[in-house]
């Protein structure tokens, strides 16, 4: 006969009574209660990877909640949860390039034009960070501050008019074509996600939402 083994901690399990006919179990050292088999596939433990894939295949919350067979609601709320568990990572190193640049975007309804204002790193072309919001040196300001700790060689920008009034003019660079990275990883961005592309009819519910699917875009 198979051992059950816990899916938390691997540890040894015992059989736990039923629900609806099905067999429960529970770990003996974390005391963990699961079953095998579930009947809502939301609680599939594949699915957060699911979702994760289908997001950045440029699937809208409906195209996923259709796809995976769970509730629109239930796909929202597990993205949501991973986005809280995600991080960008730290700056340690010195000396590094960065490009910052800002795109538009819906939230709520298309008469409500929201901006992400984000940060890549030039040799490796990963998001170091990002902001939503307006264009305002508030909104701004901690993005900026997070990459001027990390002591960057060069900080290059378009032409928006606040950046000269955040970026020392030592390590600041505005000149054409500077930004050639960050603006072609925009187009990029705008094919990978639904709710970003220019002519939709999906964008986000919500801040936090947009928030969330951005983490999971830029760090997974």
């Amino acid at each position: 006969m198979e051992k059950i083994l816990c899916p938390k901690c691997s540890g040894a399990t015992v059989k736990n009574g039923f629900q609806s006919a099905i067999q429960r179990y529970k770990c003996k050292l974390c005391r963990h209660k699961f079953q095998v088999i579930y009947k809502y596939r939301a609680y599939i433990r594949t699915i957060n990877e699911s979702i994760v894939v289908l997001l950045k295949e440029g699937c809208g919350i409906r195209s996923m909640s259709r796809v995976l067979n769970i509730s629109k609601n239930t796909v929202l709320a597990r993205i949501i949860s991973i986005g809280n568990n995600l991080k960008p990572k730290l700056l340690l190193e010195k000396g590094w390039s960065y490009e910052m640049d800002e795109m538009w975007t819906f939230i709520g309804n298309k008469s409500n034009v929201s901006w992400i204002t984000y940060a890549i790193e030039r040799n490796s072309r990963s998001i170091v960070g990002f902001v939503v919001g307006s264009k305002t040196k508030e909104n701004i300001q901690p993005l900026v501050n997070r990459l001027i700790l990390s002591e960057p060689k060069h900080i290059y920008t378009d032409r928006l008019n606040i950046y000269p009034a955040l970026i020392p003019a030592s390590i600041h660079k505005r000149f054409q074509y500077c930004t050639n990275i960050i603006e072609r990883n925009n187009l990029t961005m705008r094919t990978h996600l639904k709710r970003l592309n220019r002519r939709t009819i999906c964008f986000s519910r919500s801040q936090l939402v947009l928030q969330s699917v951005l983490k999971i875009y830029f760090w997974v």
